[in-house]
């Protein structure tokens, strides 16, 4: 992985991204909540892979935006991410499990928080999201623990 601290990520690039998360918010599938999440990521590439949530009846077969993107990016080869932005009504953040599952490609990534107008919220760096955050690391760490053990 890539020195995601020591990205700098341009104000185009930020509204790139907000307006694709924008974007793939208006196409959310939200029966249920009517909360749509739209979210960009920026990988290591240049590419911005787009995703937004889509419900299901059982709850639990709910997929968030941020994993939408996410599983589209890996499915495209994309595994190393600098920036992701998130749209929804009120700027709110994302989820814990899309925070886990973000920090497995980018602990250090910028995460735009903005709201349906497009004003950003918040903006920092995944681990503030996700302080103590377990990725490949810590798993590899452990392993090698046990291995000596």
């Amino acid at each position: 992985m890539s020195d995601h601290a020591a990205f700098h990520l341009t104000d185009d690039m930020r509204q790139r991204l907000i307006s694709a998360a924008a974007d793939a918010r208006a196409l959310a599938y939200v029966p249920y909540s009517n909360y749509p999440v739209g979210a960009a990521i920026l990988t290591a590439s240049g590419a911005v892979v787009t995703g937004c949530n889509v419900e299901n009846a059982t709850y639990g077969a709910t997929i968030c935006g941020e994993r939408t993107a996410t599983v589209k990016a890996v499915s495209q080869g994309e595994r190393d991410f600098h920036a992701i932005a998130v749209v929804t009504s009120n700027g709110a953040s994302p989820c814990g499990i899309c925070r886990q599952v973000l920090y497995e490609f980018g602990p250090e990534m910028t995460v735009i928080l903005a709201d349906e107008q497009g004003e950003v919220c918040w903006e920092g760096p995944l681990s503030d999201l996700l302080p103590l955050g377990f990725g490949p690391k810590k798993l590899a760490e452990g392993q090698q623990e046990a291995a000596r053990d």
